[in-house]
């Protein structure tokens, strides 16, 4: 053969037609395509679910964190002083009958569902307290009290002036032969603090603070009590006040809140604080001294031997734990603590 010929031959040869694809290959290309996409499409909605639940749970953990440090602290002030003689009280605040917290006997004091708690209106306002829960009212001297360097029957001289300090404030001063609860009249961001038979809200029945003394019933006004001086080195710290309840929050859902003294021109006056959003319940028990139980509140037969609280928290969270909308649910957990009450444990 002619290789000449050979090569115009291979030259001129047509091309092999290009063969496409089948159907059925097509269709088995779909099918994977639409697996790798159903994969990748449940991977990511377990991940944003799994996301969500962490969100809701860090939340919740968060939320009855600061609920319990808070209320913790407040608990471990009730019945302080500063100088260990927390029944030894010579209480000279006018008392309203409203008044709670210029009320001793309220160091600790707590009220089950269903009961008044004189501290806040119950109802479904804004600030009000959930009738089905518990509440309970905590009262002590602030943990920063300052040493007295002398004093006279109406005033104390501090070693550092008290700076944060206004007229009408109510102070713990004590010795250790016992302490006063009295609402300051002069001396506001000084050394020199003084106290007088008046005082815009509440005001006090007399200027001598001398033990027993008591808060005059009302309608009285006045009271007697015989003149003391407070020895060196006692202490004089601000009354701290608080009363721990569920409310109705501004967007209609349920908060812890704390009721406190807020001091105004001279004038004292419990105002709400929300503490904690979505906190729907708190449950309280109580322990006596000697006692084998936790009790509720109606079975409290004396409050001034209770020495620890078994408080349980209930928390729902802001994030919602399910994909879609419809049957989006928020993740709720119940969680309790003990308080000692360290002033009262022996």
């Amino acid at each position: 053969m002619n290789p000449s010929s050979t090569h115009i031959k291979a030259q001129g040869a047509l091309p092999s037609r290009q063969r496409g694809m089948t159907l059925v290959e097509l269709m088995v290309a779909m099918l994977l395509g639409l697996v790798v996409t159903g994969v990748a499409v449940s991977v990511f909605l377990a991940s944003r679910s799994s996301f969500k639940t962490n969100m809701a749970i860090g939340e919740v953990q968060d939320g009855s964190r600061i609920a319990f440090e808070l209320l913790t602290r407040d608990a471990r002030q009730a019945s302080l002083t500063g100088c260990g003689n927390g029944t030894f009280i010579a209480n000279v605040l006018k008392n309203s009958g409203t008044d709670w917290w210029a009320n001793w006997g309220n160091a600790v004091r707590g009220y089950e569902a269903g009961s008044t708690d004189p501290a806040v209106t119950t109802g479904t306002a804004t600030g009000n307290r959930l009738a089905a829960t518990d509440s309970v009212q905590l009262i002590g001297s602030e943990s920063a009290g300052l040493s007295i360097q002398n004093a006279t029957a109406a005033s104390v001289t501090l070693w550092s002036a008290a700076t944060d300090w206004k007229s009408g404030d109510a102070l713990l001063i004590c010795d250790p032969d016992h302490a006063a609860l009295v609402q300051l009249g002069g001396g506001e961001g000084t050394a020199t603090l003084t106290w007088a038979a008046t005082g815009a809200n509440p005001g006090n029945c007399t200027a001598d603070l001398g033990f027993p003394t008591a808060a005059p019933v009302p309608p009285a006004t006045a009271c007697t009590a015989e003149a003391y001086t407070f020895r060196t080195n006692a202490q004089a710290s601000r009354l701290n006040a608080a009363d721990w309840y569920i409310g109705t929050n501004p967007t209609g859902g349920q908060s812890l809140y704390r009721m406190t003294l807020s001091n105004s021109g001279g004038s004292l006056a419990a105002t709400a604080q929300e503490i904690v959003r979505n906190v729907t319940d708190m449950q309280i028990l109580y322990h006596q001294s000697n006692a084998a139980n936790y009790v509720d509140a109606k079975s409290v037969t004396n409050w001034n031997e209770v020495d620890a609280m078994q408080v349980t928290l209930t928390l729902a969270s802001t994030t919602k734990q399910t994909v879609t909308d419809s049957n989006a649910k928020s993740l709720n957990r119940t969680v309790t603590t003990v308080i000692a009450l360290r002033n009262r444990v022996s």
